[in-house]
Parts: structure tokens; C-alpha cells; sequence
């Protein structure tokens, strides 16, 4: 079983004989009804030691601060705000009250740029690494919420900022060549240890009354609007050239030998977010991401036929045929089950 099989086998037996739940496990947060007016968000991740981070190059204080970005990114995909958040930290018997400290502090830090507080939560002794489990509450008013479902034929795919410079930081990491690849490896390794979840652009957005679907990028592009364009009941093409990306990013790519279009389609925990609008509104987008000061690209759009399709190319020049690439990004389970 792959990590979506898992998810669909834990929805197929979950109860949703529930008045208040308003969307449940499909999206990027439960959505549980506050009052007529307003809904709560709720949302959870968990980060494993030697899978998530490596603690021989991620600091401390930047890994409380990634902890909560996680988190706040899912809140930001469903236009809402984060309020109160859980912490549940599994630590070794032997860790240090420095490294703590330091963690602490950049939760507490990260807490405070998006304007949530740490409420409770649980601490345990764990026989591995450390786990860092976050449940965040936030809350939207009830017509501005954002969700997956919501993608129609026709819509064209926008993205927020830009993409695969987190995969290409951990590829620097991995690979001891940070020095060799001078300021641009420190900007890529950067968007690796502290993203930034995009709270202010999912509020414009949901409050602009111009998207019909929603989600923020942190499996990868691919496996992203996979899931997307399946709760939507749809399909997508994007192009290569349109995807947007760093000098940075393509110069790295240069220096280690990889390919970094793959980066950008599967890497994953860029913390982008990724919507879907209407033909119709597309001067308005664009006009809106300059009044707001935020880069946007369209990137390709929606199709009734299902499945990811990759085009080399742009919709001009198409370079080969159409490519499924369906769910290609980062899934735990991928390589452990056949």
C-alpha cells in the first residue's frame, strides 16, 4: 500500500454521521462548524527524525520554526487563520537541553509571525529520534473557505511563488556542497530549513471571490494537484516552461548533475500554494498579485479527462507528447511496500 491507499482505507471506516463536521479527511484541514457564521480548522503533521530533518544540518531553532510552518501552511491552504496550537514532542532519553532551548525558541518565533499560541499539548520519552507531532486550530468565516473539491474544466492552475528549491536544498545537503554553490546554495538550503507559509496570499485569495479550489504544495507539484484534480473529480495539463524557477535552482541542478525540472515536480515542502481559477478571471488574478506584491504564475489548467499531465513545452510549442505524472512526488510508504 502506497500512502494514498492508506488514507482511503482510513476514510472508507472513519464516521461522518456528524452535524458540525463540515469536510472532513480529504482536504488540507478538517473543517468543523464554530456558529452560523464561522468554521473551525483543524489540522495535524508530524515530523520523524532521519525522516523529515537530519539533525546533522537542521538547527534547532529552525526546526521549531518549520514545525509550525507545516502546520500554518495547511490553515493558509483553506484561506483561514491560525489560532491555537498542540504539541506533542517524543524526545531520546539522552537530549540536550541546549538543542531544546534553542527549538523552543523558534517555535515560540514562528508562533508569533503568524499570530497563534501554543496552548498544550504532551511530552514523552521515545526509544528512536525525535517525533514532532502539531495539531494547529484556526478558524475562517464560513463563505470564504477554500477547498480541494472545487476545481471545474476549464479553470487555469496558478502557483504561488516558486518551485523545487526545498528538494534542491536537502540535494545540497545530502551531497556536502553547499560552499561549492556560493550564495545560491545558502537561498536554496534556506527555503529547506525555514519556509514560510503563505497566510497573507490564502486570505487575499479567499477573500477575492475569483478561486475554486485550493491546496498548499508539500509532497510535490505532482502528487499535490494529483489529489487535487481527484476530489475535484477531474484532470490537468500543465507545461514545463511555464513552471517558475530560480537561476538559483537551475544553476545547482548544473552543478550536481541533476535534473531540475523534477525537483520542481516532485520534490515536495516548497509550502506554495497552488488554486485553480477561471478562464474568466485571469486579468483579475494578475492584476491582484501585482496590487498585492506576490508572484503568481499559471502554469497549465483543467481537463474533464482524468489524471496529471505533463506537457515539455509551453502552449505554444508543445516539445512531446503528454506525460502522465500522476502522484510521482514524495509518498512514505513508496519504497517500504510493493
Amino acid at each position: 500500500m502506497n500512502e494514498t491507499d492508506i488514507i482511503n482505507l482510513l476514510h472508507k471506516h472513519a464516521g461522518t454521521d456528524n452535524k458540525d463536521l463540515v469536510r472532513g479527511i480529504g482536504d488540507d484541514c478538517a473543517v468543523i462548524k464554530k456558529d452560523r457564521d464561522r468554521f473551525w480548522l483543524v489540522t495535524m503533521d508530524t515530523l520523524v527524525e532521519s525522516v523529515h530533518f537530519n539533525l546533522d544540518w537542521h538547527p534547532p531553532d529552525k526546526l521549531g520554526r518549520k514545525s509550525v510552518t507545516v502546520n500554518a501552511s495547511d490553515i493558509a491552504a483553506m484561506g483561514g487563520t491560525p489560532l491555537f496550537l498542540f504539541l506533542s514532542l517524543g524526545l531520546p532519553p539522552d537530549f540536550h537541553t541546549e538543542w531544546l532551548e534553542l527549538f523552543s525558541k523558534g517555535l515560540a518565533e514562528s508562533c508569533e509571525e503568524y499570530g497563534c499560541f501554543l496552548a498544550g499539548g504532551d511530552t514523552v520519552r521515545s526509544s528512536g529520534g525525535i517525533l514532532i507531532t502539531l495539531t494547529v486550530i484556526g478558524e475562517i468565516a464560513a463563505h470564504q473557505v477554500l477547498y480541494r473539491n472545487g476545481a471545474q474544466a476549464g479553470d487555469n492552475i496558478w502557483v504561488s511563488g516558486s518551485l523545487g528549491n526545498s528538494a534542491a536544498g536537502l540535494e545540497l545537503f545530502r551531497s556536502g556542497r553547499i560552499e561549492e554553490a556560493g550564495t545560491g546554495g545558502i537561498i536554496l538550503a534556506e527555503h529547506h530549513l525555514n519556509p514560510h507559509a503563505q497566510l497573507r496570499l490564502g486570505h487575499l485569495l479567499a477573500q477575492s471571490g475569483q478561486v475554486n479550489s485550493m491546496m498548499d504544495l508539500s509532497d510535490g507539484l505532482a502528487t499535490d494537484l494529483a489529489h487535487l484534480c481527484n476530489e475535484s473529480g477531474k484532470g490537468a495539463v500543465i507545461y514545463s516552461e511555464l513552471l517558475p524557477a530560480k537561476d538559483e535552482l537551475k544553476s545547482t541542478a548544473r552543478l550536481l548533475g541533476k535534473d531540475y525540472l523534477q525537483w520542481m515536480l516532485a520534490g515536495g515542502e516548497d509550502y506554495e500554494l497552488i488554486f485553480t481559477v477561471p478562464d474568466e478571471h485571469t486579468d483579475k488574478i494578475m492584476g491582484a498579485a501585482e496590487s498585492w506584491e506576490v508572484a503568481l504564475t499559471k502554469i497549465g489548467h483543467i481537463e474533464e479527462e482524468k489524471g496529471v499531465r505533463l506537457i515539455q513545452g509551453s502552449p505554444d510549442q508543445q516539445m512531446a507528447p503528454a506525460v502522465d505524472i500522476s502522484y510521482i512526488g514524495f509518498d512514505h510508504f513508496r519504497k517500504v511496500h510493493k
